[in-house]
């Protein structure tokens, strides 16, 4: 079998849909017989329907690294950066540890546009990665040098979201 080449993805914008592309890309991969490692940053529910969903799949990680609240942007509490910064020391092991094929990291954009974490350390994460490692970070507000530095980018854009007519967040769907 040929070795692997992984790229980075990234996936972004202010639409619905980036996790659940990532994680589309994760259930391929798994199906494929290859490791997946997801860390979610800035979630801490148990409720999320692809927990479960990992935990039934052979080869298929999904750690939290956040809580189960709304962080503010303006002013996160220290628990939040710990978390996150908690979460992207995981990502370093679990990426560099080179024995998962894809890596998603969930939220990261996220994380980095609230202050989480820092540009200076996602960028030495995806230059640590090893060549064969796909790596998939998402969340709206990619940093433009994250969009320069990745092989794959792409815009989930809001055209027309059910939220703003006052349907809230479903089990099985958003969740």
């Amino acid at each position: 079998m040929p070795e692997r080449h992984g790229t980075v993805q990234v996936y972004t914008g202010d639409g619905k849909g980036k996790t659940t592309a990532a994680l589309g890309l994760a259930l391929r991969a798994v199906g494929h017989g290859l490791s997946v490692y997801v860390i979610q940053f800035m979630k801490g529910s148990s409720n999320y329907g692809e927990l479960d969903s990992a935990r039934a799949l052979s080869g298929f990680v999904i750690e939290q690294s956040g809580r189960d609240e709304f962080v503010d942007k303006q002013n996160p509490p220290q628990v939040d950066v710990d978390l996150a910064q908690a979460g992207l020391a995981r990502a370093r092991e679990v990426i560099t540890g080179g024995e998962h094929d894809l890596v998603v990291l969930d939220e990261i954009n996220v994380a980095l546009d609230f202050g989480l974490v820092s540009l200076k350390q996602v960028l030495e994460l995806i230059g640590e990665r090893p060549p064969h490692v796909e790596l998939v970070l998402t969340g709206r507000s990619a940093h433009p040098e994250i969009v320069m530095v990745a092989d794959l980018v792409s815009e989930v854009l809001k055209i027309k979201h059910h939220y703003d007519a006052g349907v809230e967040a479903r089990e099985g769907i958003e969740f």
